[in-house]
């Protein structure tokens, strides 16, 4: 898998999540974006970087686009869609809340894992993320809980962003986030109607 050109996130894309961290339900879609330089892949450690001393997981059902994508409908939306992955959002939480832009608390070295896609599933809904630390389970969602849909979600962000193949958007997180530590290995998977299609695993080192 080639990096992508772009990555659009959604944020707050599940009502618990929000409610967890104290916010509101966004009316539309909220997003933003997170550089490709913060990929990494199964196996590649995350760092606890120093700047920050709250960092959580999040784990999120990714898009991988197949075509471009511009002023496009869901319909459109959906037939330019190739695949579906596992992604970790790692985010620094206290960095979010005291920079305003996320750009610093979202985007940092090693804060984006991303399993090897999947093809895409006939039924979009029943797409689930569980993110285990440690062997334990800590989120689980489905894309039916979503609050904006996948179909609507990328045809929201092509009215204003133009999508290209290898793109990647990220529908965000459900409830369950939780703060890292040294030593912890975190697993993302993206399970479909047969099981486990997409996973990501990832050690936690110390920032130097």
């Amino acid at each position: 898998m080639n990096l992508p050109r772009q990555m659009v996130f959604v944020g707050r894309n599940y009502v618990d999540h929000a409610k967890e961290l104290g916010n509101e339900v966004p009316k539309q879609p909220m997003l933003f974006l997170k550089p490709p330089s913060s990929i990494i892949r199964d196996g590649d450690a995350i760092v606890l970087h120093t700047v920050s001393s709250h960092i959580e997981l999040e784990g999120e059902i990714g898009l991988v686009l197949g075509a471009r994508l511009s002023r496009a409908t869901e319909e459109e939306a959906m037939a330019a869609l190739s695949g579906v992955v596992a992604i970790n959002d790692v985010s620094a939480r206290d960095l979010q809340k005291s920079d305003g832009q996320w750009a610093r608390a979202k985007g940092m070295d090693t804060f984006c894992p991303i399993g090897e896609p999947a093809p895409v599933p006939a039924d979009l809904g029943a797409l689930t993320v569980v993110s285990l630390v440690n062997g334990v389970e800590r989120q689980r969602g489905t894309a039916s809980q979503m609050v904006f849909s996948i179909p609507m979600v990328l045809s929201y962000i092509s009215q204003t962003i133009t999508l290209e193949a290898g793109d990647i958007v990220a529908t965000g997180t459900p409830a369950g986030v939780t703060r890292l530590a040294p030593g912890d290995v975190v697993t993302i998977e993206l399970h479909g109607p047969d099981g486990v299609i997409s996973r990501v695993s990832n050690p936690v080192v110390a920032g130097t």
